[in-house]
């Protein structure tokens, strides 16, 4: 497998908004980004993600810009962003921002233009339909929002698409041009000197331009099957990657939705150049019914186990890469959906924390993961909303559909993505040290208990467990480079898998369960057992005879 430094990383989402206010207006901002730069390095982490910075309308917090080459002024100043850079730069930290290609705000001066004329030369840059003669919209396809993509636009008395909110027109990427004014903007940032991009919502745009009727019983994305991977997404990303890296180097991690195997691998094989990683929400959306992601399904280690065998098996071993991640802006907190933020709230956030730096693929924490953060309790009414996703959910159930208000915000309580926003809990000071202000959020009460400064000063805390992890990566090959093969493949409690370089062995063993799980490696597996060493545990580490405690994690070393 072909070494490369982006398979190496370890990437943190650092949500800027949230991350540190330094000038008591509530929103986190490049000051407190500088001011806790330091942390960061503390941390141990390479690279560092952040998510729009652009001037937004902010409806939905950076992902509808209104100037791709201008500085969100709650945030700070180009200066500033420089600073940062340089900052990063000086620290070995490589920086990658977020570039939204798919769409814009309906405030940005393209789409000002573009609606005000079919004449006028922006009209292009968009998607615009007539409905169709008996009076419907052009097709029955339903945004990730869940209504209607079609929008009608009086000026020129069509509908144009969005895949999202009204607010966030699609471009038409089938326009050459559009595609060129990408392609400079992402040129503007690299001539900056930044290291990558983080491409959002990237296998949605292109799209099947005869709008054909869907036949699925979903209520968010309806007709994905013909506006995800489309007809001429790969001709596209090679174009953009040809374009671009020959006069730069940089590396692009994609998010994607709704891919197979067979997807991933075109996007992702070095020899196709077209994007370096693929980043897939299918493991974090296991708690998410298909129809409706804001009703909840049980899921199970069997489940867990399948899907990462996919990405692991069929796509790893066939030559792709993807980023690895559970928790991130789009979804509430990973401990509080997959692990236990109660009684077992720090060995098991440090077993998600195993599995995701041991399995192939490059890891992504989200802020605040690494404390072992958790959902905030007291979102129980709609006016204690920002997320404009979970709004959107509640005025189509609520208002259109006269669903039960008790109903709906129970979902929303659940399942908001407001949970992975709320502001990162430095120390136990007043609003746990984020803002002198009133955060834009509220602060999770249990700030006291969990913080960064209590994790720093707790040798076994979540904190220090995730540097360990960080430290392992840096100095073990196996954990980025190794074969991947699964074990105890019928264990209703345990997921483990071998990884494997050269004459070295690691055993990963996770109980995913709160009650303790008996097992026994298979000889073929292992020929003999009693040659393993501890090499990190969620546990102090007693070998148990083949017991591991709830929420257990331990990871083996076995020379062969």
């Amino acid at each position: 497998m072909e070494k490369k430094y982006w398979k190496e990383s370890v990437i943190y989402e650092l949500y800027t908004r949230s991350f540190k206010d330094s000038n008591g207006d509530g929103i986190g901002d490049f000051g407190g980004i500088l001011e806790k730069i330091d942390y960061l390095e503390y941390l141990g982490v390479d690279t560092v993600w952040l998510p729009p910075i652009y001037v937004s309308a902010d409806v939905d917090h950076g992902y509808d810009v209104k100037d791709f080459r201008a500085i969100q002024p709650e945030y700070g100043t180009m200066e500033q962003f420089e600073d940062i850079l340089a900052e990063f730069n000086r620290r070995g930290i490589k920086l990658v921002l977020d570039i939204v290609p798919n769409h814009t705000s309906i405030e940005h001066e393209w789409f000002r233009q573009a609606r005000s004329s079919k004449d006028n030369p922006y009209h292009d840059y968009y998607i615009w339909e007539q409905g169709n003669p008996d009076g419907t919209l052009p097709s029955n396809w339903r945004s990730h929002l869940g209504h209607p993509v079609w929008t009608w636009n009086e000026q020129t008395e069509e509908f144009y698409l969005h895949l999202y909110s009204d607010k966030q027109p699609d471009l038409n990427w089938d326009n050459p041009q559009v595609r060129q004014e990408i392609y400079d903007i992402m040129r503007f940032w690299l001539e900056k000197g930044i290291d990558g991009f983080r491409i959002d919502a990237v296998n949605v745009i292109s799209k099947d331009r005869r709008f054909p009727d869907s036949d699925q019983e979903t209520l968010q994305a309806k007709g994905e099957e013909y506006f995800k991977n489309g007809p001429h997404i790969h001709n596209y990303l090679h174009e953009m990657n040809r374009e671009l890296k020959k006069d730069f180097e940089f590396f692009t991690a994609g998010e994607t939705s709704a891919v197979h195997d067979h997807d991933v691998l075109r996007y992702t094989k070095q020899e196709r150049e077209e994007l370096d990683m693929v980043l897939s929400a299918e493991a974090s959306e296991l708690a998410d019914q298909d129809e409706d992601k804001y009703k909840s399904k049980k899921w199970s280690v069997h489940d867990f186990r399948e899907v990462l065998r996919k990405w692991q098996k069929d796509v790893g071993d066939g030559g792709g890469w993807f980023g690895l991640y559970l928790s991130h802006h789009d979804a509430p907190r990973m401990v509080s959906t997959f692990a236990d933020d109660g009684e077992y709230r720090i060995p098991s956030a440090k077993l998600l924390a195993t599995m995701l730096h041991t399995l192939r693929g490059t890891p992504f924490i989200f802020q605040g993961e690494e404390l072992g953060m958790t959902n905030y309790p007291h979102f129980d009414s709609i006016d204690s909303i920002d997320d404009q996703e979970a709004l959107s959910y509640y005025d189509l159930k609520v208002n259109e559909q006269g669903a039960s208000e008790t109903t709906i915000m129970d979902r929303i309580q659940e399942k908001t993505r407001d949970h992975a926003r709320t502001p990162m809990q430095w120390n136990t000071s007043d609003q746990a040290g984020f803002t002198d202000g009133t955060p834009w959020l509220p602060v999770n009460p249990n700030y006291k208990e969990i913080n960064v400064q209590s994790g720093v000063d707790n040798p076994d805390s979540v904190l220090q467990f995730y540097r360990k992890l960080i430290r392992l990566r840096k100095e073990n090959a196996i954990m980025v480079y190794g074969d991947f093969e699964i074990i105890l493949n019928d264990h209703e409690q345990i997921f483990g898998y071998i990884r494997q370089l050269d004459n070295e062995e690691w055993i990963i063993l996770l109980n995913m369960t709160n009650e303790e799980a008996q097992y026994d490696i298979p000889s073929e597996c292992v020929d003999d057992w009693d040659k393993k060493s501890c090499v990190i545990s969620n546990y102090p580490h007693v070998d148990n005879k083949n017991i591991l405690q709830p929420y257990e994690a331990v990871v083996y070393k076995y020379e062969k």
